[in-house]
This record gives C-alpha cells, sequence and structure tokens, in this order.
C-alpha cells in the first residue's frame, strides 16, 4: 500500500475555492477519496491563527477528520498590510518527510512550489500530486507535478 503525507495551505484553498466558487473546500470529502489511494501517514494542515470561534471550530474538525494543524500569528504591518504565509514551513516539512513516503499530495495553487516538487521528484524519487483550482493554479506549479487534480464541484461544500 502506498504511503502518503499530505500537506494543505489551508489560506490558498480557502480563498481561491472562495473566488473560484463561493463555497468551502470539503476536507472530509477529500480525506474519504485519499484512503483509497494508499495510506495516509501524515497529514497536516498549516493556517494562521486569528481569535475566532469559528476558525477554532474549523481547526477542531480538520483535527477530528485527522489532520494535524499547525498555527502562525496573523501578522498585521503598520503599513495596513498583513503577513501569514506558511511557504518555508510547509517546505521543510515536505523535504522531511519525501523520503518516507510514496507520495506527497498538496493542496496549494501556489507556484513558488514549483521548485519544491521538483526537488522532491530529483531527490526521493518521490510521486507528487497538487489540488487546486482551475485558473487559480499556478501554471509552473502544475508542470511541477506528476499528477493535477482539479479542486471541483465534488471536493466542495
Amino acid at each position: 500500500m502506498k504511503k502518503i503525507a499530505v500537506f494543505v495551505d489551508v489560506q490558498n484553498i480557502y480563498y481561491t475555492c472562495r473566488q473560484a466558487y463561493g463555497r468551502q473546500f470539503n476536507y472530509r470529502r477529500f480525506w474519504q477519496q485519499l484512503q483509497h489511494q494508499g495510506d495516509i501517514v501524515l497529514a497536516t494542515a498549516y493556517a494562521i491563527e486569528r481569535a475566532d470561534d469559528q476558525q477554532r471550530k474549523f481547526q477542531d474538525a480538520l483535527r477530528h477528520i485527522g489532520f494535524q494543524v499547525k498555527l502562525k500569528p496573523f501578522i498585521q504591518r503598520s503599513d495596513g498590510s498583513a503577513k501569514g504565509d506558511w511557504d518555508v514551513g510547509i517546505t521543510i516539512d515536505v523535504l522531511q518527510q519525501a523520503e518516507q513516503v510514496d507520495d506527497i499530495v498538496l493542496l496549494s495553487g501556489d507556484g513558488d512550489f514549483d521548485l519544491l516538487l521538483q526537488a522532491v521528484r530529483q531527490r526521493f524519487q518521490c510521486r507528487s500530486i497538487v489540488y487546486g483550482v482551475p485558473g487559480l493554479t499556478a501554471h509552473a506549479l502544475i508542470n511541477s507535478a506528476d499528477l493535477y487534480e482539479k479542486i471541483d464541484e465534488n471536493l466542495l461544500c
């Protein structure tokens, strides 16, 4: 049975699903689909911590499904802009896990991960699968993945 590690860029998936469909991603349905493809040995969801009851409930739901939830504080800059991405953290975790699994599953449309997927393939011969919203997933990321799965109606709430 294939060993699968899952990495979710929660903010990216939330905003792209909302922009494209006006709906939310169905993590439970995604998990159920993935279980048919192999053994999920690690699943991490990377999110921004906000003092918000709705966010806490969402994070608890992710934990209940089987995800480890990693949180980073939301940073509001003095110029009004905000910072709160997990690109480096996701990259480090993927590189640490790639040698121990057959498939890396990345939920993100962020083109910054294209070099990561190329490195994982070359260094660890690990297959990469990207789930992203059509039209909002970077072409560089799609081209770097071994398989691109479109997030569509079947994976929405």
